[in-house]
């Protein structure tokens, strides 16, 4: 397995040809691994704050073809809960206005949601930078209390939109994402 690293974030890349010549020109198969350590997961953080809370109903149309909710889907519910946090605090996405955007993304899946059923989201933040912070978001089945489905993240960075640039975190946000 062969990889690049671009600033921090280190990105797998599946090679196209799994043979290599060898140094007689001849050529021998390279298995692709299949030891899960080896591939990236990205772990959340023990220090974090947990600031908000938020039911997600499973609609049949979350489901694919394989009877459980899309991939994407996830990245849809952790979505739904940042952006109902920061509506409740007052900071609606609009572009006249200030607000976050999120820069990086990532979901750990660990088990399959199916319809039908509620999701609880849980969204924790920490690590406060002068014009970003961090997000996580963990997913389970309110019929199993505690059983982790899928746990996730985001940067976000605070942008003024008519500007176009990313400006210091509000005193307010700070406060509210400092662990």
């Amino acid at each position: 397995m062969s990889g690049c690293l671009k600033g921090d974030s280190f990105y797998a890349v599946k090679p196209h040809n799994h043979s290599h010549r060898t140094s007689r020109g001849l050529k021998h198969r390279v298995p692709w691994p299949t030891d899960p350590a080896i591939f990236m997961k990205i772990e959340i953080p023990e220090r974090k704050k947990l600031v908000h809370q938020m039911l997600i109903q499973v609609r049949w149309g979350d489901m694919d073809i394989m009877g459980h909710v899309n991939n994407t889907v996830y990245f849809r519910y952790m979505e739904s809960i940042r952006i109902d946090w920061f509506v409740k605090l007052g900071y609606d996405p609009t572009p006249q206005g200030q607000g976050p955007i999120i820069v990086n993304a990532f979901c750990n899946f660990y088990k399959q949601i199916e319809y039908p059923g509620d999701v609880l989201a849980k969204l924790y933040v920490s690590d406060p930078g002068r014009t970003t912070f961090e997000s996580w978001i963990t997913l389970e089945r309110t019929d199993e209390p505690g059983v982790i489905y899928s746990a996730g993240g985001a940067t976000a960075i605070w942008v003024d939109f008519p500007l176009q640039k990313a400006v210091s975190l509000p005193d307010s946000v700070r406060a509210l994402v400092t662990v």
